[in-house]
Parts: C-alpha cells; structure tokens; sequence
C-alpha cells in the first residue's frame, strides 16, 4: 500500500511540475501558406515584408505567437497535383479562377466564414459573383490581371509587333518562349486561330496542337519563373506572360534590352483569388490571415511589389499608389476596371469536365515529347 501511494504522489508531483512549468508559455501556432512565385512582398528592396509583418501584427493582436510556413508553386496545374495527392496540407492557397471552380466541384475547398474576413467590403463589386465561385462562399480575389506579349524592341523590329502572330514568326526562332502549363499554352494558338479557349469539342483542341506544332521548331524554351531571367539578360526575346510580371522585369533588364509590352487581341483575363483547401488545419486562423492582407498596408505594399492589378478599393483608390505607378502603368493595369466583368465574362477560362481536362493533358504530353 505505501509503494502505491508513493508512487501515486510521485506521479501527482510530477504533474504538478510539468503544469507549473508549461505555465505562462503558449505553443506556436502554424500556418502554411502556398502562393504563386514572386507574388508577395518579400522585403526586398526596401518592400514590407508581409509574412514577418503577419506574424508580429498577429502575436500584438492575438497575445500569442503564429510562423507561418510560406512556399510557392509555378501553375495551377502543379498546385492541383500536389494538393489532390494528399501528400501536404496548406491553410491558405492562391490558385487561379478556373482552378478554383475545379477545386471547389472536387470538395476540395473550404466554405469561408466571412464573420473572420470584414475586409471582404473593400472588394470591388466587379470581382464578386464571377462563374468560379458564384456565390462568393470560396474565395477572396487578391489580384488580377490579363495576359500580354513581352518582347526585346532591340531585337524584334516594329513592324513585326501586334496580335499573336508575333509568338509564330520564323524570323525570331530560337528567340520564342511559350508557356509551360497547358492551359495557357493551348490558349495563345486558341486566341490566334480565334477558337474558343473553354470549347468541348476535341477537333478545336486538336487545331490548336497543330499550330503548337507549327510553333515548336521556334520555341527556345517553355517557361514559367525562368521567363524572368531569359527575358530579362536578353537570352531569349518575345515571351507571353502575365501583364503584371513585366513591369518586374522592366526593373530589372540588362542595359542592352528594351523590353516593352502589348496586349495581343483577343486574351485572357483572370483573377488569382484566396482560399482555404479542404486538408486545412486551421481555418480560423487562415481567416485572420486572409481579412490581413485586405487590410491597408500589406495590401499596397503587394501590389506594388508584384505589380498585379488590385481588385481592393484601398489599393486603387490610394493617390500615392497611383502616383508611385504613373500613366503608363496605370493603362496597362488598369485600363478599365468597371468594364472588368464585361471583358472576363467572354475572355476567362473556364473549368472543363474530367474528360476534356483527361485530352487537354494527352494533348500536351504529344507536344511536350516531340
């Protein structure tokens, strides 16, 4: 009886310890983040750093403490792969508008609780209500854009430049670079040949493969992030990218290139939005984060560190923003942001069924292997 009892007050003691030890301390809570690459204000070149900025706006708000795990993908269709393994588990994901209609279809999306995101109000009423998430329950829009040509004027000459024909022509081969996702590959023959870039039907898919094929003789390379660099050193000159993407490069070109910019017609508009996947592991938390970058000062601060259109009133409303940008910028991000809706009803991609997603990507491994 005494061995029991003292092993019974041993245990009791050490419980006591281990309580009075842990008190006063909070654990660390996680949040993981999964973004597209150079799409946050990083504190580079004099930037806010939005992930530390998080963390201490969270642990002054809340008294307690939040790391948050912040890493990048290079498409849409790699974002897919890795969350619909089952592999990984991420809070908070930026994926584009026609993937995120297909991650919502496939559950694969978390309704969100708009109590925890009051910032949503400062969105404009242009980027509510879109065909991916119609009843605005999935996503919160943190950027938009269209799809432009960038090209090298010292290498391309003038009378070359205008629609998607530049992307085709012989003289620049070994010049061209091309999207390495198949979506927005396919799109640039699409738009060229002017089919429809959300169409069922296989024989238009198949002419778009052709004028790929056409095209691949010319192709340097197909690209996501590398487009930066190569256009950037002058290693290759004409590229299709994301408009936003080549005011970065403009900052940082060799002084033997001009880049310059125009949007071929017709192209894509789209809207990058937040949302909270199905394996998260704390939504409360990647709420507070998502009504966080609404707010004033990381919402500036990444528009203008990745250049993107805002789709928040705070950020295009804000006269030293739109000082900072200048006219010419400003046209080209935002040339009309009333008329948005019109343009992205006609222009967007949209989500297609397993079985024309299933051709899409034998379509693409045809191309990719020849």
């Amino acid at each position: 009886m005494k061995k029991i009892l003292s092993l019974a007050l041993i245990l009791t003691m050490a419980l006591s310890m281990a309580l009075l030890a842990g008190c006063g301390k909070t654990a660390t809570q996680t949040l993981n983040v999964y973004n597209w690459g150079e799409y946050i204000s990083d504190g580079s070149d004099d930037s806010l750093d939005t992930i530390k900025a998080f963390e201490s706006w969270y642990e002054q708000t809340y008294k307690k403490k939040v790391k948050v795990n912040y890493s990048t993908f290079a498409s849409n269709e790699d974002m897919y792969a890795k969350l619909s393994s089952g592999a990984v588990s991420y809070d908070v994901i930026i994926p584009s508008d026609y993937m995120i209609a297909r991650l919502a279809e496939e559950n694969m999306l978390l309704p969100l609780n708009f109590d925890n995101i009051p910032n949503y109000k400062y969105i404009n009423e242009s980027f509510r209500g879109l065909y991916y998430d119609p009843d605005n329950v999935y996503s919160v829009p943190y950027t938009y854009n269209m799809v432009g040509i960038i090209y090298n004027a010292n290498a391309v000459d003038e009378e070359d430049v205008g629609g998607w024909d530049l992307m085709w022509n012989e003289k620049y081969a070994g010049n061209i670079l091309q999207f390495n996702n198949s979506r927005d590959a396919f799109a640039t023959a699409q738009y060229k040949l002017g089919l429809d870039v959300n169409s069922e039907d296989r024989a238009t898919w198949d002419q778009a493969l052709a004028e790929l094929k056409i095209q691949a003789p010319m192709v340097k390379s197909y690209v996501m992030d590398e487009i930066y660099n190569m256009l950037e050193s002058g290693e290759a000159a004409i590229g299709a990218y994301y408009a936003g993407d080549y005011f970065t490069m403009l900052d940082a070109q060799a002084e033997n290139v001009d880049l310059q910019f125009y949007y071929p017609e017709p192209t894509n508009y789209f809207v990058d939005a937040m949302c909270i996947p199905s394996c998260c592991q704390s939504k409360e938390l990647a709420e507070i984060f998502i009504n966080y970058m609404l707010s004033e000062e990381p919402a500036i601060a990444n528009a203008e560190y990745t250049y993107y259109a805002s789709p928040n009133s705070i950020v295009y409303n804000n006269e030293g923003y739109l000082e900072d940008l200048g006219e010419e910028t400003i046209g080209i991000l935002y040339p009309d942001i009333e008329a948005f809706k019109e343009n992205y009803n006609i222009y967007a991609y949209r989500n297609m069924s397993n079985e024309q997603l299933d051709y899409l990507n034998t379509l693409w491994e045809s191309l990719k292997i020849n």
